[in-house]
């Protein structure tokens, strides 16, 4: 298994290691419920140095940005991050990303780990026609995540810098102990937060840094298990749960993020979905009898077949098991359904996306 710089970090703060993706990540240290709340209340710590960083630089460099990703490329200005999908020409999702504009001839494409070397293969043999360059930069890159409602004084204090010009989907090259760090207000949690590309041998130094000056805010290192809940709390799609390259982004729920006025691959493919119609549709339900949903469970309604979960979890920030799963399109979204756990049918609620909402004081 590959191992992030901050490995050793990990085992001494006592993390359960598992593999994920080729890696050997940490799922949880105090515990999930712990390291949840600590997110929601104060700040967590997410070592994220496995997903995986694509650079394309070169004069087509927005051209071919805007073939590969269903959102709108020619919209975002310099220094600003956009979520963004790439389709194969049937239309079905060959990863989420996130791309961040250094200027019109570089960008940085954010990878989910499972697809890392997936993404860079299928983007570099779709380049051809282009005048760019296709870089594979994950082994030089580590990544921190940092997120919660104090993660901007955490991280700001940690590295001598104000951050309050970094807006939402922004980012900001950082001078810090003599490195550039890339410094995005982006984050998979629904929470004020960062995330930071920095070179891989300075990983451990900066989350040091970031342990020492969260001490007060009690901040807590997270694993992949309060990424996952919390995640689920948002409803954000995770790959190879609710997309793969067999679901559309439109069935996803993700039309926000698909530009049919502009050219990418698989628009023709989701302009006949548009025409037919959706068979099927991601909906969110809450359990209303005793149970977890887990991936793939079955989902009835008085009998009849309805689809599959693809995510569940019991939430603690909202103290209900939540769940999320694809059903018919005519399924109504107040209607009540049943999740099949185990050899019992258990009673659940569809609930409108995102589960969690935050309070504003």
């Amino acid at each position: 298994m590959k191992k992030t710089a901050l490995n050793s970090i990990h085992k001494e703060l006592g993390a359960k290691m598992v593999e994920f993706a080729g890696w050997e990540m940490p799922v949880q240290y105090e515990g999930v419920r712990q390291e949840h709340l600590a997110v929601r209340k104060s700040a967590g710590l997410f070592d994220v140095s496995h997903m995986g960083e694509i650079e394309v630089r070169g004069k087509d460099a927005i051209q071919f940005c805007q073939w590969i990703t269903t959102n709108d490329v020619n919209k975002v200005n310099n220094f600003q991050a956009q979520y963004t999908l790439l389709c194969n020409y049937e239309g079905g999702v060959v990863d989420d990303v996130i791309i961040y504009k250094f200027s019109d001839e570089l960008f940085l494409i954010c990878a989910n780990a499972s697809n890392s070397a997936k993404d860079y293969e299928w983007i570099k043999k779709e380049s051809s026609d282009f005048d760019v360059e296709v870089l594979d930069r994950s082994l030089e890159y580590s990544q921190i995540a940092i997120q919660g409602p104090d993660s901007t004084a955490i991280l700001s204090q940690a590295i001598g810098a104000g951050l309050d010009s970094i807006k939402k989907f922004r980012f900001e090259i950082i001078n810090w102990n003599g490195s550039d760090l890339v410094v995005a207000r982006t984050g998979y949690t629904g929470e004020e937060g960062f995330e930071i590309f920095l070179p891989w041998d300075q990983a451990p130094l900066l989350w040091n840094g970031l342990m020492e000056a969260g001490k007060k805010y009690s901040i807590k290192p997270c694993g992949l298990g309060a990424r996952d809940t919390l995640r689920i709390d948002m409803g954000y799609s995770l790959y190879g749960h609710e997309i793969n390259e067999d679901i559309n982004p439109l069935q996803a729920g993700l039309s926000g993020y698909v530009k049919m006025d502009t050219d990418f691959i698989g628009k023709d493919a989701l302009s006949k979905v548009l025409d037919e119609g959706l068979s099927q549709k991601l909906m969110g339900f809450e359990m209303t009898e005793r149970g977890i949903a887990r991936q793939g469970y079955k989902i009835f309604k008085n009998g009849t077949f309805l689809g599959n979960v693809t995510s569940g979890t019991l939430s603690p920030s909202l103290e209900k098991s939540i769940g999320l799963g694809y059903l018919n399109s005519s399924v109504k979204n107040d209607g009540r359904i049943q999740i099949q756990i185990r050899d019992t049918l258990r009673e659940a609620k569809i609930v409108s996306i995102p589960f969690y909402i935050k309070e504003i004081n």
